[in-house]
């Protein structure tokens, strides 16, 4: 079992990325799949959630407005697409993948993002 982000990097404020997380070894479109990030010092929070179908999205209030995810079933991949950065979004951004199901869950090794100038 794998799950591979992608994506992180440096950007200035208001800027932009794309992160993506590549599924394999487990069946992808029975898991909801979800963003969590952590910045230095602080617990680990949830960012954003999708459900196995795609059909229902979930954001933190921090994000809410600015982040959206989305996933496609066929490529074994869900992405986070994050506008309008903010110094505060600097993170380990994680991709995490559960079965409501077996209850079994993965994560990923997570990817850097920094917003600074």
């Amino acid at each position: 079992v794998q799950l591979v982000e992608s994506g992180g990097g440096l950007v200035q404020p208001g800027g932009s990325l794309r992160l993506s997380c590549a599924a394999s070894g487990f069946t992808f479109s029975n898991y909801v799949m979800n963003w969590y990030r952590q910045a230095p010092g602080k617990e680990r929070e949830l960012v954003a959630a999708i459900t196995a179908s795609g059909g229902t999205t979930n954001y933190a209030g921090s994000v809410k407005g600015r982040f959206t995810i989305s996933r496609d079933n066929a490529k074994n991949t869900v992405y986070l697409q994050m506008n309008s950065l903010k110094p505060e979004d600097t993170a380990v951004y994680f991709c995490h993948g559960w079965n409501s199901w077996s209850q079994y869950e993965y994560w990923g090794q997570g990817t850097q993002v920094t917003v600074s100038s």
